[in-house]
C-alpha cells in the first residue's frame, strides 16, 4: 500500500506586474480556466472539491476578480446610471447612500449623474450614461417626459422613482405623498389651527402635486376654506423656504400655523420667521416633509413626515437587480409617518 501523497502543487509564478490572473488560480486549483470563471460568476455545476480548491488558490495566490472583464464576459459592465437632481442635496445624498449598498453587495457599481431639475441636463445625463454601457438607469424624479422615459427604457432596463410608468423594462414606484401630507396638515388642524399657510414644491412634479392636494384634503375635511393668499410655491431648497415666508408675510396675510413640503424649506422657513422677528412654535408652530437627519437637529427640533429616504434608494436598486435577473419588481414602501417634535404647540386662544 502505498501511504505517499502526492507532491503539493507549486504555485505559478505571477506576471512581471505582479497582477495574478484567471489562469494561474486554475492551474494551482487544477482545474481549467473555464470551471474558474463558472465558480466565480456562480454559474458552475461542479463538485464541491473543485469549488474549496479554487477558493484555497484564490486565498493563496491573493487574486482578485476583475468585474469589469466579469461583466463583458457576461455581456454586462456591472455598472448601473443614477440620475438624481441635485447631488449635494441632503435628501438625495440619503437615497444614494441607500441605492450605493445594495447595488455593491450584488457587486455592481453606481455612476451618480446630476440632472440639476433641468430637461436638458437629465437628457444630456441620459446619454452620457448609455455611452458608458450602463446596464440599467435609476431616475430619481427629474422632468423628462414619461414618453421620453419609456422610449429609453426600450433599450435597457429603468427604475423611476416618483412616477407611476410602467413597461416591459420599465418599472415605477412613489411614496404616499398626498397622505403624508394630509396628517401634517390634520395635525396642525388638531393644535387648534385654522390659518395654516403651505409652501409648494415645484408643481411640475407629481410629489410636489400630491403634497398640495393633501393640504387641501385635510382643509376641505376640517371644512376650513382654502385661501390662495395662504399659498406659495418655492424650490424644495432652504433658501427657497426663506423666501418663501417673506413673500407671505408680504402679502399682510395672518397665519399661525405653516407646513413647508420638504424639512430644507421649513428649516428656511424657520430662519425667515426668526429675523421677522416671529418664533417657532410660540408664534408659529411648522411642520416640514421627509424626516431628514437635519430636522432632528434644527432649533427647535422639527416636527415632520417621516419617510425612509435611505429605503427608497435601497428599493430602487433592488428593483433594478430584479429587472436584471429577468424577474418582476415588488416594491411596498412603509406608510407615511407623522413625528411630532418640538416645532409645533396647541394654538393658544
Amino acid at each position: 500500500m502505498n501511504d505517499k501523497l502526492p507532491p503539493a502543487k507549486k504555485a505559478p509564478s505571477t506576471r512581471p506586474d505582479g497582477v495574478v490572473t484567471l489562469e494561474q488560480v486554475a492551474e494551482l486549483a487544477g482545474v481549467s480556466p473555464s470551471t474558474v470563471s463558472r465558480i466565480l460568476n456562480g454559474t458552475a455545476a461542479v463538485s464541491q472539491a473543485k469549488k474549496d480548491a479554487v477558493q484555497a488558490a484564490i486565498r493563496e495566490l491573493g487574486f482578485r476578480p476583475n468585474p469589469v472583464a466579469r461583466g463583458l464576459a457576461g455581456g454586462r459592465t456591472l455598472s448601473i446610471g443614477v440620475v438624481t437632481q441635485i447631488i449635494s442635496s441632503p435628501f438625495y445624498g440619503e437615497a444614494l447612500l441607500g441605492i450605493e449598498r445594495e447595488l455593491e453587495r450584488a457587486g455592481y457599481v453606481p455612476l451618480f449623474v446630476s440632472g440639476n431639475w433641468h430637461e436638458d441636463d437629465e437628457r444630456k445625463a441620459i446619454e452620457t450614461l448609455l455611452s458608458r454601457r450602463v446596464d440599467g438607469v435609476i431616475v430619481l424624479a427629474g422632468r423628462l417626459s414619461d414618453a421620453e422615459l419609456s422610449r429609453v427604457a426600450d433599450s435597457l432596463p429603468m427604475v423611476v422613482v416618483g412616477r407611476q410608468l410602467s413597461g416591459p423594462q420599465l418599472y415605477s414606484f412613489s411614496f404616499d405623498n398626498r397622505a403624508g401630507a394630509r396628517a401634517a396638515t390634520q395635525h396642525l388642524i388638531d393644535q387648534g389651527h385654522r390659518r395654516i399657510a403651505f409652501i409648494a414644491g415645484d408643481l411640475l412634479h407629481d410629489d410636489a402635486v400630491e403634497r398640495q392636494n393633501g393640504y387641501l384634503d385635510a382643509l376641505a375635511a376640517a371644512g376650513i376654506a382654502a385661501d390662495p393668499s395662504l399659498v406659495v410655491q418655492s424650490d424644495y431648497t432652504e433658501a427657497g423656504g426663506m423666501l418663501a415666508v417673506s413673500r407671505l408675510l408680504e402679502r399682510d396675510t395672518h397665519f399661525t400655523a405653516l407646513f413647508a413640503s420638504n424639512d430644507q424649506m421649513a428649516i428656511g422657513a424657520c430662519l425667515g420667521l426668526h429675523r421677522r422677528n416671529l418664533r417657532v412654535p410660540d408664534d408659529v408652530s411648522l411642520v416640514g416633509f421627509d424626516d431628514l437627519i437635519m430636522a432632528r437637529y434644527a432649533m427647535p427640533p422639527l416636527t415632520t413626515v417621516r419617510q425612509s429616504v435611505y429605503e427608497i434608494g435601497a428599493e430602487a436598486a433592488t428593483a433594478m437587480l430584479a429587472l436584471l435577473g429577468g424577474g418582476k419588481p415588488h416594491v411596498e414602501l412603509p406608510p407615511p409617518e407623522l413625528v411630532v417634535r418640538e416645532s409645533t404647540r396647541r394654538m393658544q386662544r
